[in-house]
């Protein structure tokens, strides 16, 4: 038997294989799981970095080696990140799909300068003598700070990612739930470092 195909077939299979594995109450379950576990394992780092902080071994410390101007426009450069992926929200809502892109390509930017100027950081502290392996302190100090910027490049890509679902796949629910996952994400990075700027830095400078 002859079967009329669907003019609309091509785009409606690649649109079903762009969301056919995933569903809604697990995707947002699942990641809720990986947030939890995620805070588990920063509350292990800082916990450790507050046992070992004071255990230098005649190397720096917190007040000899931190920049406390550099980590403070870090930090902000990091809280107005947040705050563009917040606009990227409020037009996801109103579906305006270019504004979306525009406003996740900011955010982009502002983490990747976040991520530049960390590593920026850690090479300095490295010629000047004050690598991870010269102190206990050291050693959890580049551990907790250098996990965290791994997961903010983690968030890099995935906003590139997402960048060019919008692209293809516009405002969609499947869409949706991944900027929402990834807008859960991007924030909570933003939460851990103001806990690392107060916990590590003010906290070793003072």
């Amino acid at each position: 038997m002859h079967v009329k195909p669907d003019q609309h077939g091509s785009h409606a299979g690649g649109h079903h294989g762009h969301g056919e594995h995933d569903s809604g109450g697990n995707t947002v379950l699942g990641f809720w799981i990986y947030l939890m576990s995620d805070c588990l394992i920063f509350a292990t780092l800082f916990a450790t970095f507050g046992v070992l902080a004071a255990n230098t071994a005649g190397a720096p410390g917190g007040r000899e080696i931190f920049d406390l101007p550099y980590v403070a426009i870090e930090t902000v450069i990091l809280l107005i990140s947040s705050f563009t992926f917040g606009m990227a929200g409020l037009h996801l809502q109103a579906g305006a799909k270019a504004k979306v892109m525009q406003w996740l390509g900011i955010t982009f930017v502002f983490g990747a300068v976040f991520i530049v100027m960390e590593i920026h950081e850690f090479m300095a502290l490295i010629a000047e003598g004050a690598g991870p392996s010269r102190s206990a302190f050291l050693s959890a100090y580049f551990t907790l700070v250098g996990t965290h910027g791994l997961h903010v490049t983690a968030g890099l890509l995935w906003l590139a990612t997402m960048i060019h679902q919008v692209w293809r796949f516009g405002l969609d629910g499947v869409v949706r739930r991944r900027l929402a996952c990834l807008s859960l994400f991007w924030h909570f990075l933003d939460l851990i470092w103001i806990c690392v700027f107060t916990f590590v830095y003010l906290r070793g400078v003072l």
